[in-house]
């Protein structure tokens, strides 16, 4: 088994949020991988070797919990983030 087919299958999940509320287009590199560390280890692991299964193996109550998940994760970090660079902002201004 090669270990490079196994990921966590809620990077997909975030990947998919963060694309969808357009960050990558708004924030630049750095904040984006801040995000995916803060939000990602908000997260459990649910590691899968082939996104099909999602489908068939789990139900449409789990899928949307998890979708749910992502979301409070997301927008928790990105408040937090937000909130650091405020602060240092201020912090460093005259």
């Amino acid at each position: 088994m090669a270990l490079q087919d196994i990921h966590n299958y809620y990077e997909d999940l975030v990947q998919h949020y963060i694309h969808a509320l357009e960050l990558d287009r708004t924030r630049d590199t750095d904040f984006l991988a801040d995000l995916y560390c803060l939000v990602l280890n908000q997260l459990p692991a649910h590691y899968i070797r082939y996104g099909v299964d999602m489908i068939y193996f789990t139900s449409d109550e789990k899928r949307q919990e998890m979708e749910e998940k992502v979301n409070f994760a997301v927008t928790s970090a990105i408040s937090w983030l937000d909130n650091e660079n405020h602060r240092r902002n201020t912090r460093d201004q005259p």
